[in-house]
């Protein structure tokens, strides 16, 4: 994929600590405790880790110091309904790359429905709405892939496999891939064991102390799933099992 560190889009973040308040969550998130700074050296960049853990905290961040509207869509969507966003994005500072994206894209499963209404609102002649609400979840995910995701463009998708089947992960993994190959750069939380086999992607790891970055077969997406596949009787034996 290319991984020189200076053809990234975004080659890492800096935390300044300063500019959070000394009450604010952010700073109860253990995996970014005393963490400044964070290097970003591939295309792909996964987030892993537990419910909670702060890793969308860190995407929604990445994203909103990118240009981002809080609640997704491309940089041209600058509509509001609930104001949730922390204040993590006023505390990081993007180092950027030579090269400046042409297109993005904030996926988030939350407000996806959102999403979907100002997408329709904002359509014209020469930009048909893609019409979301009157597909699946999943089809919604795949049309936007289709449309949005090109080389040289900036990504932050927020479990994007949550309504895909299995196939259509696969169908995801390869749109990612192709356009990283060509340019483009994602940051992505995911639990998926499918995702997360892209070739040459880089792990974050939000759980077990500060944030660092680990192999595919040590994130937990892996290793339960696994776990399950190579020993479904017994582990369902166990769990529902009458006291």
């Amino acid at each position: 994929m290319g991984m020189e560190k200076n053809n990234r889009l975004i080659r890492g973040v800096q935390l300044e600590w300063s500019k959070i308040g000394f009450s604010s969550y952010i700073r109860e998130i253990k995996a970014l405790q005393n963490i400044k700074r964070v290097e970003f050296p591939a295309s792909v960049t996964f987030f892993v880790g537990e419910n909670g853990s702060g890793k969308s905290t860190m995407l929604e961040a990445l994203a909103v110091a990118a240009g981002f509207n809080p609640e997704g869509g491309t940089k041209n969507y600058s509509f509001s309904t609930y104001d949730s966003h922390s204040n993590l994005c006023d505390a990081i500072r993007l180092l950027r790359g030579y090269r400046r994206e042409e297109c993005g894209y904030f996926l988030r499963a939350e407000s996806f429905y959102n999403v979907a209404t100002a997408e329709e609102r904002y359509a014209d002649l020469e930009h048909p709405s893609k019409r979301l609400h009157e597909k699946s979840h999943g089809e919604s995910v795949l049309a936007i892939a289709q449309e949005y995701l090109r080389s040289n463009g900036l990504y932050f998708l927020d479990e994007p496999e949550a309504a895909l089947s299995p196939q259509r992960q696969l169908t995801l993994l390869l749109e990612i891939y192709t356009c990283a190959k060509a340019g483009a750069q994602f940051f992505i939380v995911t639990h998926s064991p499918i995702l997360l086999g892209m070739p040459d992607a880089v792990i974050y790891n939000f759980d077990d102390g500060p944030l660092h970055a680990c192999s595919y077969e040590e994130t937990e997406s892996y290793r339960v799933t696994k776990m399950f596949l190579d020993n479904r009787e017994q582990i369902l034996g166990r769990l529902l099992s009458e006291p």
